[in-house]
């Protein structure tokens, strides 16, 4: 296919620039859901009366697990009855899940309607991906996918200053209160802007045979599944380093107080990685720049490791060899992305919900694996880093080959 293909024309009023906001206010939904509660869990805690630590923390897991696991329901949802009715429904739920979080008074409820609400997100992640692979084929669909990715590692950087900014004014339930407002106003901009994407010949019946069977393409796929894995290989390095990168600034480099800086530091250069894919990814192709990004996020994580090693890694090295992962890791991800959804167009819906499902769930497994094993030094980290990036490498080299680089 051409850079330029478009199989599917944005119809009605809503044209590329608008189309492209709104698959990343889609995907903002759920990444402020996630960020934008970082300030408030000792807090909701306190107000509900949960006094371990550890068990407040699972206002984040409760959700993520939901996202994980829906997934796998609205992608075939989505193949079978368009995107717009399974997004409106998973954006609702998402809404009023919101709500009752807004009013209750019971820890444990809370966290079983951050599950509900998680559930509900799944939607907008599964179609926000569906949607652009409808509309947008080849690297034009990965120079969507950089734009979309920006936005995505922008939230880092904004939501947990923004509810910060809330808890001034509001407890912790104006979190939710401002999640549900979100999610209503992305509720009306879908209702009245977004056309159908689907096209009827690709409608899927929803089956049990038909959901295997189009999860078994997905499967059977080769390519798609290589980059698939790839892409859960590498969440998982990104997931171990969220996971012990507050203790490495505090036990290691000792600059607890600033590690939030260090933290939008990083989530910048991802988002600088996202817009300068999205400017590359037309001239040099989706594979080529896979690889290089690939290559200079190894090496950075070899150099990492070796400098542990030998007791010469000072924070300023750490800190601009995580940068530059940060930078090129949007650009893998965004690429690897567009690879595993561009051969499965006639089931990008299920595509999507398997992507997600596994690029989040052992993703996060991996993360918890690497999180778990932090012994006052960077040495786990590093090792983590290097060995999902020979994972991924040596699968999308033995499953998919290079490819034509240029494509």
């Amino acid at each position: 296919m051409t850079d330029t293909t478009s199989r599917v024309p944005v119809v009605g009023r809503l044209g590329r620039t608008e189309f492209i906001v709104l698959v990343a206010s889609l995907v903002a939904v759920n990444a402020f859901a996630i960020d934008i509660m970082l300030p408030g869990l000792q807090q909701i805690g306190a107000s509900l009366g949960e006094a371990d630590p550890n068990r407040r923390q699972l206002v984040i897991p409760a959700y993520l697990l939901g996202f994980g696991l829906l997934q796998l329901v609205f992608g075939p949802l989505s193949d079978r009855f368009g995107r717009r009715g399974p997004l409106l429904v998973g954006l609702g739920i998402y809404c009023v899940a919101a709500l009752f979080a807004f009013s209750t008074s019971n820890f444990n409820a809370l966290v079983a309607l951050r599950f509900i609400q998680g559930s509900g997100a799944a939607a907008s992640a599964v179609i926000a991906t569906a949607l652009v692979r409808d509309v947008f084929a080849g690297n034009q669909m990965a120079k969507i996918m950089s734009l979309v990715f920006t936005v995505l590692m922008l939230s880092p950087i904004l939501a947990p200053s923004l509810g910060q900014g809330l808890m001034t004014v509001m407890d912790w339930r104006g979190l939710f209160g401002f999640m549900a407002g979100w999610g209503a106003i992305v509720i009306a901009w879908v209702w009245w802007r977004l056309p159908e994407t689907l096209q009827p010949e690709h409608k899927r019946p929803l089956s049990l045979k038909a959901v295997i069977e189009g999860f078994g393409i997905v499967f059977a796929n080769r390519i798609s599944l290589a980059y698939i894995i790839g892409m859960a290989a590498l969440f998982g390095a990104l997931m171990g380093f969220l996971n012990s990168s507050q203790q490495i600034y505090r036990d290691v480099f000792g600059v607890e107080a600033m590690f939030p800086l260090f933290f939008a530091g990083g989530a910048a250069c991802s988002a600088l990685g996202g817009m300068v894919n999205a400017q590359l990814v037309n001239r040099y192709g989706m594979r080529l720049l896979s690889w290089l990004a690939l290559g200079v996020f190894g090496a950075a994580a070899l150099t990492i490791l070796v400098a542990a090693l030998l007791h010469a890694l000072p924070l300023w090295l750490f800190f601009g060899l995580s940068a530059v992962q940060f930078l090129v890791f949007s650009m893998i991800l965004s690429n690897f992305g567009a690879l595993a959804m561009e051969p499965l167009g006639e089931v990008a819906g299920t595509a999507a919900s398997t992507q997600g499902f596994l690029q989040m769930v052992p993703g996060a497994a991996i993360g918890i694996l690497i999180g778990q094993v932090f012994d006052g030094t960077v040495i786990p980290l590093a090792v983590g880093y290097v060995a999902m990036v020979a994972l991924t490498a040596a699968c999308v080299r033995l499953m998919a080959g290079k490819g034509r680089v240029a494509g």
